[in-house]
């Protein structure tokens, strides 16, 4: 069954990172919701294509993907409310625990910190 609160977040996310973004969404596999993507290469020759930032509304938590991570977010960080953070996961068990004004603020942080890195496009 269908949990009624990880839906409703999962729309208002959706809502939120549309607005932030400016971009629609496409999935990245079956459970990420990404919007615009980048393609990296390494000094090691390793390359690929990523989402920019997104979400997935998972079982546990929510899972929001902010490129390239959170390491010197640490302000936008101590307003957000209650999350954990992983390299570049931040996990929140609902929106009601967060401040949605802040998660904008850090999305288009990480979008401009990840455009000075490699060229974002819309997905």
């Amino acid at each position: 069954m269908e949990h009624p609160v990880r839906r409703a977040d999962g729309l208002a996310l959706d809502a939120l990172f549309r607005e932030v973004t400016g971009w629609t969404p496409v999935m990245w596999g079956p459970t990420i919701v990404g919007y615009g993507r980048y393609h990296y290469r390494y000094d090691t020759g390793r390359e690929g294509d990523f989402l920019a930032t997104g979400f997935s509304p998972r079982k546990s938590n929510l899972s929001l993907y902010i490129m390239p991570g959170y390491a010197e977010r640490d302000a936008l960080l101590a307003r957000l409310g209650k999350h954990k953070t992983g390299r570049a996961c931040l996990y929140v068990n609902k929106l009601a625990d967060i401040d949605m004004g802040v998660l904008a603020e850090l999305i288009a942080d990480g979008l401009e910190d990840l455009g000075r890195r490699w060229p974002v496009s819309p997905s």
